[in-house]
């Protein structure tokens, strides 16, 4: 994936003191996932598709 970033956004399940944050950014190919603490240490990247069967299967309690 290869596309401009345009917004990192924080996981609402994120704690208030800004630590142990998840940070996603949508892009028209799939999903980029970050650290917060730790951006410049790169991303995992998901295609839509798996993106959207990792979130399911997570909700699920199948994963």
């Amino acid at each position: 994936m290869r596309s401009e970033i345009h917004a990192w956004r924080k996981s609402s399940y994120s704690n208030a003191s800004g630590g142990h944050c998840v940070e996603v950014a949508e892009l028209p190919e799939g999903v980029l996932v970050r650290d917060s603490r730790f951006p410049a240490d790169g991303c995992l990247s998901f295609p839509t598709g798996q993106w959207a069967a990792l979130l399911r299967d997570v909700k699920d309690g199948t994963l």
